[in-house]
């Protein structure tokens, strides 16, 4: 029988992300914060071809970050409530953008690179949660094409793969959200 880890498996079975809204200062950083970024560079990764990077945007560049969300969000023809909506989006302590850096190869496929870096979003989003902080993965705005490029420097063939935002989380529990029907959801052969 394998080793089991009891604990790892009641965490992965009652996890709940917490909604960026709901975070508070503070945030992991320093140690903290580099211990939950290499975890999330343990993921699956078929030929080693580490197609993703991370981008850590702390207190200080989302508040440079800002003004620009506004900009874009007003130039698509949002209303002010909607470019509140945007910058608010913003207020999280810490985000780190998972960037999508796929390799030029034939040898594994494109969509194998881009689950890979869905594995980064995923396991960094476990490991703030596992260590104790409040955690969410969204995207919006900023990690739209054309505003990641301008203010994030992504590369041509790069794109947000997701925007992890991290902090203190709520002291009451956030309510956990419906969940998928097992039976209709599993078929075996």
């Amino acid at each position: 029988m394998p080793a089991r880890s009891p604990a790892v498996l009641d965490f992965l079975a009652t996890r709940r992300s917490v909604p960026p809204r709901m975070l508070s200062a503070p945030g992991p950083e320093g140690e903290a914060l580099d211990r939950l970024l290499h975890i999330a560079l343990r993921v699956p990764d078929h030929g080693k071809l580490e197609p993703w990077r991370l981008i850590v945007l702390d207190r200080a560049a989302l508040d440079r970050l800002k003004p620009h969300v506004a900009e874009a969000t007003r130039a698509r023809g949002d209303d002010q409530a909607g470019v509140d909506k945007a910058t608010a989006a913003l207020d999280s302590p810490v985000i780190v953008a998972v960037v999508a850096s796929p390799g030029a190869t034939d040898r594994i496929p494109a969509h194998e690179q881009t689950l890979s870096a869905g594995n980064v979003c995923l396991t960094l989003l476990q490991a703030a949660l596992a260590d104790g902080w409040g955690a969410g993965w969204l995207t919006g705005i900023v990690a739209g094409e054309d505003f990641a490029r301008a203010h994030l420097g992504l590369g041509p063939q790069e794109w947000v793969a997701g925007l992890i935002h991290i902090g203190t989380a709520p002291a009451n529990p956030v309510p956990d959200r419906p969940r998928p029907d097992p039976a209709a959801k599993i078929t075996r052969l």
